[in-house]
C-alpha cells in the first residue's frame, strides 16, 4: 500500500520501521522541524527524521499546516492512506480527507480513555493497572474517531512512564500493520464519549510533590511524570528529584506538621512521612547539581537527619 507516515518521537520510530518491513511503499514522512535541545541548544532531528533519513525516505517537516501550499504539497503524494503516529499536531479534517482511504491513527491508550497528549503518563499516575494501543478512523476531534483494533496491557507495578512507552511503541507497531492489512474488512466502532477522559500536556507545576498524598499516589506521580516534568521537591532549599520510590502503609495518625519529614535515614532506608498515614521510602533521587544514586549514598553524602523537612 502507499502511505504517508506522520510522526516525530522515538515511540513512533517501531511502527514506521515495521510498516516498511511490511513491504508497505511509503512516499513521504512528515515531522515536526528541528528545533535547538539541551544546554548548548544545538539543533537536533527528531528520532522519526534520523529514521527517515538513514532508509532515503523523503522528509517533510512544515512548520504550518493551515497553508494551501502545505496542503496542495501533501495531497501530490497521492497515498492510498496516512498513518499518524505521535506526529504533535492536530490534523485539519483536508489533510484527513486528502487520500482516499483517510488517515488512521495509532494511540497509546484504551480509548475513549485517555485522550489527549499524555495518556501513557496519565495512565500510571492515576493507578491504572491496565492500559493498551487503539488504532483509530481518524476524525477532526481530540482522539474522537472510530476505534478499528485494540490492544490491551497489564501495567507492570514497578513500570515508570518511559518502559511502558517502549512497551506499547513496539505493540502498537505491530497493530498498526494488522490494521493496514485488514483495513477493508474492519468494522469501525464509534467511542462512548461518557467514557472519555483527557490526558493533557504535563506542566512543570505538576511535578512538585504534595507530601499530604498517600505515598502510593505520590509513588504513582514519581513512576508517571517521567522524563518531564519529573516529581520533586526541595531539600536544604535545593530542587531534589525523586526517581525511584516504595510505598508504605502504617498504623499511624497523620498531622499536617509532619508532612514530608524524614522519619528514618539509615542505611538503604531514606523513610519520609506522608498524607492518609502512609510513608514512602525513597530508593533513587538526586539533588540539584550532582548525579543520581541510591539513598545509601545519598544519606552517606549529605548526612540527612531525622525530623528534616523536604518541601515547603
Amino acid at each position: 500500500m502507499k502511505l504517508v507516515f506522520m510522526g516525530t518521537p522515538k515511540a513512533a520510530v517501531a511502527s514506521l520501521e515495521r510498516i516498511l518491513d511490511a513491504g508497505h511503499q511509503v512516499v513521504a514522512v512528515y515531522t515536526q522541524p528541528d528545533r535547538p535541545s539541551g544546554r548548548g541548544k544545538k539543533v537536533a532531528y527528531s528520532p522519526i527524521k534520523e529514521f527517515a533519513a538513514s532508509h532515503g525516505l523523503p522528509v517533510f517537516q512544515p512548520s504550518k499546516l493551515r497553508t494551501g501550499e502545505v496542503l496542495d504539497e501533501f495531497r501530490e503524494h497521492k497515498a492510498d492512506l496516512a498513518v499518524v503516529v505521535a506526529y504533535g499536531r492536530i490534523l485539519p479534517a483536508t489533510y484527513l480527507e486528502a487520500f482516499g482511504m483517510g488517515a488512521i491513527n495509532v494511540h497509546f491508550s484504551l480509548l475513549p480513555k485517555y485522550r489527549g497528549a499524555a495518556p501513557v503518563n496519565w495512565a500510571i499516575v492515576n493507578g491504572e493497572t491496565e492500559t493498551g494501543v487503539t488504532t483509530m478512523k481518524m476524525d477532526a476531534g481530540l482522539d474522537t474517531g472510530d476505534i478499528l483494533m485494540q490492544n490491551r496491557i497489564r501495567i507492570g507495578p514497578d513500570d515508570d512512564s518511559v518502559v511502558l512507552m517502549d512497551r506499547l511503541s513496539e505493540i502498537g507497531a505491530d497493530l498498526v500493520v494488522e490494521t493496514i492489512s485488514r483495513f477493508a474488512s474492519l468494522k469501525p466502532q464509534p467511542q462512548d464519549n461518557s467514557e472519555a477522559s483527557l490526558a493533557p500536556l504535563m506542566r512543570k507545576e505538576d511535578g512538585v510533590i504534595d507530601w499530604s498524598l498517600s505515598s502510593k499516589k505520590i509513588r504513582d506521580r514519581i513512576r508517571g511524570f517521567q522524563p518531564f516534568p519529573t516529581s520533586h521537591t526541595t531539600f536544604r532549599n535545593l530542587r531534589l528529584t525523586l526517581w525511584k520510590a516504595e510505598a508504605r502503609s502504617v498504623a499511624a495518625i497523620t498531622v499536617k506538621e509532619r508532612l514530608g519529614t524524614i522519619i528514618e535515614a539509615a542505611g538503604d532506608s531514606l523513610v519520609i512521612e506522608c498524607g492518609s498515614g502512609t510513608t514512602l521510602n525513597i530508593l533513587e533521587l538526586q539533588l540539584e547539581g550532582k548525579r543520581r544514586v541510591g539513598a545509601r549514598d545519598f544519606i552517606n553524602g549529605l548526612r540527612p537527619m531525622v525530623g528534616d523537612r523536604l518541601g515547603n
